[in-house]
């Protein structure tokens, strides 16, 4: 039986009374859910189904997650899911990723108004590329690209900012003709960072003028116009980071990339270290010391908080997509794409791109025999399988999605 690794699951399960009785008061409905979820996530109280082998008629009992989107255990499975419907509509052409990020001043601001800042963080950087890029001076074309919001740095303080992955060119303002962006270089960073800077604070100037700003705590002070006022002027003298990477070359290149950003979580298990007499040992990437792999450790509780931090408001999408990638044209915007490029409409995801955990859960293949696949025949609730415990034993949580 192979050791069990820890998990966030596992801090929870230990010290959610402390966590409740230090700062129960200041947690919302969506962050008491996410705890309760997590927490039980691939265990008893979620419930089970059985699988069967299609081939050899084995039965398994697989605890059922727990599906919560800010769960560690419960993504990889939707972000193959979501991997493989990008793969169709990837163009033969290099890519880009462009990283918006805000001052650590806004940070306290962000979390006070989540869904009206993070919407005003995606408006003001979508709008900035897709203006920047139609320039004549620039690219003189229409884009199509995704950006995901994350909104933690690696010791799980607040930070938001949004990845985006876009085509290193676009289409013609008249549809004729793809335009592609010269080698290494896709737009300049100064005005593109400037733009995005004018555009986010003039949203939250706008905000604060209808009374949509909540501000409280070290925030009360900027109630006062005069001091809202002469704080964005502050902001607006500072230069903002704005990071273009190198177009990526090639589909798979992308998809790999994609794979590390879309669906990833304020902290996945792999990074926790050991958890005795709460104090938990994690590892992280010191941005201050060359990007180099350290290990830091936190109060149990406090390491809770933070990750609570980043529970996003009910229905909140944090994956969106614009200009020729936007839901209500992409079809039309892809095919014209494809024409203009002479282009395959499909491909597929290439194995080479899963772990052997990973191809082995999408193929679901039975672990006692090895040909056959899994089939889930029956569903059980937590209080199915308490009464079925009482009459056969029940083995160790199974892992899966």
């Amino acid at each position: 039986m192979s050791r069990h690794r820890l998990e966030v699951a596992d801090v929870i399960r230990q010290h959610e009374g402390e966590l409740l009785e230090r700062w129960g008061h200041r947690l919302s409905a969506r962050q008491r859910k996410a705890l309760r979820d997590i927490g039980s996530c691939r265990s008893a109280a979620q419930g089970a189904h059985i699988e069967q082998c299609d081939s050899c008629s084995q039965e398994r009992i697989a605890y059922n997650s727990c599906s919560n989107r800010h769960c560690p255990k419960c993504q990889s499975a939707a972000r193959d899911r979501w991997l493989g419907a990008r793969a169709q509509e990837l163009l033969p052409v290099h890519y880009c990723h462009v990283v918006f990020t805000v001052p650590g001043a806004l940070a306290m601001l962000a979390l006070q108004n989540q869904r009206l800042f993070y919407r005003l963080l995606f408006e003001a950087a979508s709008q900035s590329l897709q203006q920047l890029a139609r320039d004549p001076k620039r690219l003189g074309a229409q884009i199509g690209f995704f950006a995901v919001l994350h909104t933690w740095n690696q010791i799980l303080l607040p930070h938001p900012h949004l990845h985006c992955v876009v085509p290193a060119g676009g289409m013609a303002l008249d549809g004729s003709r793809w335009i592609r962006c010269r080698k290494k270089f896709f737009l300049p960073v100064r005005p593109l960072s400037r733009l995005f800077r004018g555009k986010l604070l003039d949203g939250l100037r706008r905000a604060f003028e209808h009374g949509e700003l909540e501000l409280d705590r070290q925030l009360a002070p900027l109630t006062k116009p005069e001091r809202f006022h002469s704080w964005l002027r502050e902001l607006r003298t500072t230069e903002w980071v704005v990071y273009l990477k190198p177009p990526m070359a090639g589909p798979e290149q992308v998809l790999k990339y994609l794979a590390r950003y879309t669906h990833r979580v304020a902290i996945s298990n792999g990074r926790l270290r050991s958890l005795h007499d709460g104090r938990l040992r994690l590892r992280f990437r010191n941005a201050k010391n060359n990007h180099r792999i350290e290990t830091m450790t936190l109060d149990a509780v406090e390491f809770l908080r933070r990750f609570l931090l980043h529970v996003l408001p009910r229905g909140f999408v944090k994956i969106r997509y614009y200009g020729f990638l936007a839901h209500r044209r992409r079809a039309a915007g892809l095919a014209r794409c494809r024409e203009l490029l002479q282009a395959s409409a499909t491909r597929e995801v290439s194995p080479a791109l899963l772990s052997k955990e990973q191809r082995r859960a999408v193929e679901r293949r039975c672990p006692l025999c090895g040909e056959g696949r899994l089939r889930v025949v029956a569903w059980l609730s937590a209080l199915e399988l308490a009464l079925r415990a009482g009459a056969m034993a029940l083995p160790e949580a199974i892992d899966s999605s």
